[in-house]
């Protein structure tokens, strides 16, 4: 009777052995194929970071151009506005007359929407605080410039950052993967103990790193956009 309770046992262990090895291929599988699609994943929003950041670096570059040639049309116009003052001084109406054309044709030929709104509003400062004022020192005038490239380097910047998490997220999964390894060696070794003291004891190690393992992956996001349907032909 006490030996048919010890086989009943015996065969109880390794059924409960056989069920964690399963398991645990099965999870080792999936926390390593997870991982793997964090580092897609990781390597995707690397490059997108960089193409986006070039973008802006190339964006922000333009404005500095446009803003230099915008500043030097200001000047060309600044300078003829102060012959047209001194023409108007000295009553030289043909010289006024001449001055006030290319100043006319350089602000409809050259002058943007945004650069001529801003120069308006600089006249009006101008006669109203009756000293010069630049069309630069409008607020957020000259940030202008760089919306574009700021906006692009801050969406490089967060997808940088993405790419950033989902290499963490695959290093994480590749802890996990790890954990899950051991057990795999211990309920390997398991069988090799005559003992029951001892299988029972390297089991009860082998289930609390299965469950600490388990835990732990449950906790970790998945990839951007992951949906099992997808590798099915789902949408």
């Amino acid at each position: 009777m006490g030996n048919k309770k010890k086989m009943s046992r015996g065969a109880l262990l390794e059924l409960l052995v056989v069920i964690l090895l399963g398991v645990t291929a099965l999870l080792t599988a999936w926390a390593s194929w997870v991982g793997s699609l964090h580092g897609g994943n990781q390597a995707t929003n690397y490059t997108r970071s960089n193409n986006i950041a070039s973008e802006g670096n190339s964006e922000y570059n333009a404005a500095v151009q446009s803003l230099t040639q915008d500043m030097m049309l200001y000047n060309e116009v600044n300078v003829l506005m102060i012959d047209q003052a001194f023409a108007e001084n000295r009553g030289d109406k043909d010289e006024l007359g001449k001055i006030s054309w290319k100043i006319d044709e350089l602000i409809s030929a050259n002058m943007s929407e945004e650069l001529s709104v801003a120069f308006d509003w600089a006249m009006e400062q101008t006669e109203a605080r009756g000293e010069s004022v630049s069309p630069f020192e409008k607020e957020g005038f000259v940030e202008s410039y760089f919306e574009t490239a700021n906006a692009l380097l801050a969406e490089s910047e967060e997808i940088l950052e993405q790419g950033k998490q989902d290499n963490k997220n695959g290093d994480t999964f590749g802890l996990v993967t790890v954990i899950y390894s051991m057990v795999l060696f211990l309920l390997g070794i398991t069988g090799t103990f005559k003992n029951e003291k001892n299988k029972i004891a390297v089991l009860c190690i082998s289930g609390a790193a299965f469950l600490i393992a388990t835990i732990f992956m449950m906790t970790i996001p998945m990839p951007t956009g992951f949906s099992l349907s997808s590798f099915f032909g789902g949408n």
